[in-house]
């Protein structure tokens, strides 16, 4: 490896012969500081290829090339995540999530809206696919036939620099979607591939005939058995069968071809180059095919990942990786690094569980799975590394709640993913929820659910029965909720709108292109004229504004919640209350949450025993009292104790 690392720099500094000495020094301590996590998962992916070598080469000029490409306030950047690589682990970090046309139009109209975020307490935005999509049709702008090309609607590439500056000046990162299972059939590289060209034909999974499609069909999941059934497309034209696992038009890459990754470290540095400081990497499960395996979270994918983190430590520090991995929670772990990748790997996954656990708890009114599940399957803390957390996203929410994890305790899984659906659906007896169906699948009995946060939580039912104590709940159900994922570990994750309790939008329907894509329901349009009352508290989108903005902002003065904190999940004695501890050199702090509509007691020596002394509660900056020797919890109770 050592020859190697000197003929790669060598190559890699030649590239970069009319730079500065401070930047050519600069690239050679960070090219030799990574060097070794590029080798070791190339060589795994690779090794065995006899232009393994050409291809490391190619790999480090293509390196030198976008770091000479970089702009002095991006080296200076990344130079300030170096010397504070727990950046975007600190309290202070709160993400929002958004597309650009239903936030404000488009790119520019984000630099409208600074004040806004920022009032908010917002340090990261998530813009929702934009990247050039295919015509008509684009999975919500997921089948990308241009990564180098923003959407026309939005703008341009030089609308996205000047807006991710803007946003860095107010200490806001950029984060953007890089799809790397797929692109569309109208990429450039599938047009190729499509016309015959063998060079690219390799840069996708294409076949003669059946033989291979059927072997690799008989373990695979259907993900859109409604529209999309099977994961192999037919073209009359090529003559040739394409793996598509999500949609026809989106063709699944062949990671077994070192082009590939290639192209790819090419683009995530180009986009790096634009100012965005992270990428959602979609679709990561999906990357590696194997045969007998439903072809998803295979090993190589960790590998394919650790690789790619290495090459964004050489050629610009400052971004960082979050990985999309809607997966169980033993398969989850992995992608933030475990093993040889153990600090390596993504910095930020989601954390679907705690989401599905808390919808599955405020349903049940028990918190019991939701303890077990949380006590059970995931570490304390990573290296490097944390949760994204979050309520709801623009996904729907699959009930992905094990037959293991329910027989535990006395339940039936089936039957309970089934209540789930229902009762968001709205359609279980007593439910508050408006919900819809999403992908119901016959074969398995599974369904998933949409619906936005503040719809799940009951206030549009509550609303449209005039119902004020139901509207008061629905309320304290969604505050509750966003204290919980702001404390629990690692950064939060708002939606659009949520801070403004914005209900279901069915306009969708009338729209040919969304349709047939139910999602659309939680994606509406941000409705700035009920944003011009959140400050006033006797709206409901004030009390709700009002009661996260807080939230968030006692997060950023509350030390223990670094994501550097072990979480640890606690057992209050009481179904209904979940419960964790954040362990810190300053002090331990205990979460309490009720899930209940009801008053639940939490005994005073139990909390004092897992290290709370003085009773403050961070949220309420007050003492809580303890009468009779119990913390009382009011009906949806949020505490942050210390």
């Amino acid at each position: 490896m050592q020859t190697l690392l000197e003929s790669a720099l060598d190559v890699a500094l030649g590239e970069l012969g009319g730079a500065s000495k401070s930047d050519r020094n600069t690239f050679d301590l960070r090219f030799r500081r990574s060097f070794a996590d590029l080798y070791a998962p190339l060589q795994v992916l690779y090794g065995h290829l006899p232009e393994f070598e050409a291809v490391m080469l190619a790999l480090a000029r293509r390196l030198a090339a976008a770091w000479a490409n970089r702009g002095d306030a991006l080296k200076l950047n990344d130079l300030r995540r170096d010397l504070e690589p727990d950046w975007f682990l600190r309290p202070d970090m709160v993400g929002y999530v958004f597309y650009l046309d239903r936030f404000n139009a488009d790119l520019k109209g984000v630099l409208d809206k600074l004040d806004y975020l920022e009032d908010l307490g917002v340090t990261y935005v998530h813009f929702m696919p934009c990247l050039m999509p295919r015509p008509g049709d684009s999975d919500g702008g997921y089948s990308v036939m241009d990564y180098r090309q923003i959407d026309p609607r939005f703008g341009t590439m030089a609308d996205m620099e000047t807006v991710t500056a803007a946003l860095r000046e107010r200490g806001i990162s950029v984060c953007i979607d890089l799809v790397l299972n797929h692109t569309a059939k109208e990429h450039e590289w599938a047009k190729k591939a499509r016309a015959g060209d063998r060079k690219h034909q390799a840069f996708y999974w294409m076949f003669d005939d059946r033989t291979q499609p059927d072997i690799y069909e008989r373990s695979l999941l259907e993900i859109f058995p409604e529209h999309a059934p099977g994961n192999f497309t037919w073209y009359e034209d090529a003559q040739k069968w394409v793996w598509t696992t999500f949609n026809e038009h989106q063709w699944d890459l062949n990671w077994s071809n070192p082009e590939v990754m290639l192209e790819i470290i090419d683009i995530m540095l180009f986009l790096a180059n634009q100012g965005v400081e992270a990428v959602r990497l979609d679709a990561v499960a999906f990357m590696w095919k194997r045969p007998g395996t439903q072809c998803q979270n295979e090993p190589e994918v960790h590998q394919i990942l650790h690789a790619l983190r290495a090459a964004s430590r050489i050629a610009a520090p400052a971004l960082i990786h979050k990985e999309e991995a809607i997966v169980s929670p033993k398969q989850l772990i992995p992608y933030l690094g475990v093993g040889e990748h153990t600090g390596k790997e993504g910095n930020l996954a989601y954390h679907n569980s705690l989401m599905v656990q808390f919808w599955s708890a405020l349903a049940t009114r028990s918190t019991s799975l939701m303890t077990r599940v949380m006590g059970t399957h995931f570490p304390s803390r990573f290296v490097n590394a944390t949760w994204g957390t979050y309520l709801r996203c623009h996904d729907d929410i699959g009930w992905a709640i094990t037959d293991e994890d329910a027989g535990a305790l006395g339940m039936d899984g089936s039957r309970h993913r089934s209540f789930l659906a229902d009762f968001y659906e709205g359609h279980f007896p007593g439910s508050f929820a408006r919900g819809g169906a999403f992908q119901s699948n016959p074969a398995t009995g599974d369904r998933r659910t949409n619906g936005s946060c503040a719809s799940l939580c009951g206030l549009e039912t509550a609303l449209e029965a005039g119902d004020a104590n139901a509207v008061s709940n629905a309320i304290q159900r969604i505050l509750m909720g966003h204290a919980l994922i702001a404390s629990f570990g690692g950064v939060p994750l708002l939606y659009m709108g949520d801070e403004l309790g914005m209900t279901n939008d069915q306009s969708y329907l009338a729209d040919p292109h969304l349709s047939h894509d139910s999602r659309w329901m939680h994606r509406p349009k941000m409705d700035w004229e009920r944003a011009q009352h959140r400050h006033d508290q006797t709206t409901v989108e004030g009390q709700i504004y009002s009661g996260i903005s807080r939230i968030l902002a006692r997060r950023k003065a509350t030390l223990q919640l670094h994501a550097d904190n072990p979480t640890e999940i606690l057992d209050a004695g009481i179904d209904g209350v979940f419960a964790f501890r954040r362990v810190s050199p300053t002090g331990n702090l205990v979460g309490l949450f009720n899930f209940t509509e009801n008053w639940l007691p939490v005994s005073r020596a139990w909390v004092a025993a897992n290290g709370v002394a003085e009773f403050w509660d961070h949220l309420s900056e007050a003492k809580v009292e303890t009468p009779g020797d119990v913390v009382a919890l009011p009906p949806y109770a949020r505490a942050w104790m210390s």
